[in-house]
């Protein structure tokens, strides 16, 4: 008799297992036809008035709108974005917890440390993207040079004499500068700061000669003469100043970018990562967004989770690329 009762308590165990299985299949669609129910969280791996802060909370204003449900910003900044990225890496894929991630967080990170938290090809859901955050090429105005065939030309005729600062190491508008050197065949030497800010101080004051700055921060001062801008690092030129050249019209194939864009935690719903693409995308549409954006030195962009996806396998090889020929060790 034993065996019998053995054998009859496992069908029963599989038929329970089953039957949760069921519940759960049917609970999934349940819960994209009712979302959303309650606040979503949208969390911010840099701090409050940062860049993708303010991005963040414009962006949530409308989505609150169009989903009648609250955007909560939530601030976690750390580990040069990765700290809040892994919350969202981690929480349950429910379409409530989302984060705002960049190029940092999502790409350049990983090649940066050698325990890295979460994979992010694998650990997110691609939602969209959201935003460029233009990087511009400044200089000193004692520098005598007022274009980049001009640096360039300066730049090799004094090897390693040319210093660029940077945000810190590892950050785009280092990985920037790295670029030039490869694709001009210079030599300017890196000087890492903690911030743009006090970068920006150095080069005001005559410290430092040439910055790879966020246009937010640089804008006032290009507009004052304070300093002069020759051109953007991106692959288009900014709308805000439409006169400033790309770097890559004088050298032919030079391109990166530090953008923001719209992740979830992997293994979303489809209906779901749909209704949020959609909401996203026809925020970042509206004119007093994309001038609000443009006045903080951004530029709305927006389109589908496979473009994102295509873009973040296109920008994890291209940051590898970049950071082992810089010659940045992981720590």
């Amino acid at each position: 008799m034993a065996p019998a009762t053995t054998s009859t308590s496992r069908s029963r165990g599989r038929l329970w297992i089953s039957a949760l299985a069921l519940l759960a299949a049917c609970a999934f669609p349940a819960q994209a036809e009712s979302y959303p129910d309650r606040p979503i969280k949208m969390v911010v791996p840099y701090a409050a008035g940062a860049a993708a802060d303010q991005l963040a909370r414009l962006l949530g204003e409308r989505l609150n709108r169009s989903l009648g449900k609250p955007v909560i910003v939530d601030n976690r900044a750390g580990a040069g974005g990765t700290l809040g990225a892994d919350i969202v890496a981690k929480a349950p894929p429910d379409g409530y917890t989302l984060v705002l991630g960049t190029d940092a967080s999502q790409a350049t990170n990983v090649y940066l440390s050698k325990k890295f938290p979460y994979e992010p090809a694998k650990s997110f859901t691609p939602v969209a993207p959201a935003a460029i955050n233009h990087i511009v090429l400044i200089v000193n105005p004692e520098l005598p040079v007022k274009s980049v065939a001009e640096l360039i030309k300066y730049a090799k005729a004094h090897p390693k004499e040319l210093s660029f600062g940077s945000s810190g190491a590892g950050s785009a508008h280092h990985l920037a500068g790295e670029l030039l050197n490869e694709k001009a065949g210079i030599e300017m030497v890196h000087i890492p700061y903690k911030g743009g800010a006090p970068a920006m101080t150095d080069l005001l004051g005559g410290t430092l000669k040439v910055l790879f700055a966020s246009m937010a921060t640089a804008k006032p001062y290009i507009d004052s003469g304070r300093v002069r801008a020759l051109a953007v690092v991106e692959q288009k030129r900014f709308h805000g100043l439409p006169d400033l050249p790309t770097v890559g019209e004088t050298v032919p194939g030079y391109a990166i970018s530090s953008w923001f864009a719209v992740f979830g935690p992997a293994g979303m719903q489809k209906p779901i990562v749909s209704q949020l693409n959609t909401a996203i995308n026809q925020a970042l549409t509206s004119p007093d967004l994309r001038e609000s954006l443009e006045k903080f030195g951004m530029t709305a962009t927006g389109g589908s989770p496979q473009e994102l996806e295509a873009m973040l396998k296109s920008e994890l090889a291209t940051r590898e690329k970049l950071v082992k020929a810089a010659g940045i060790e992981p720590e």
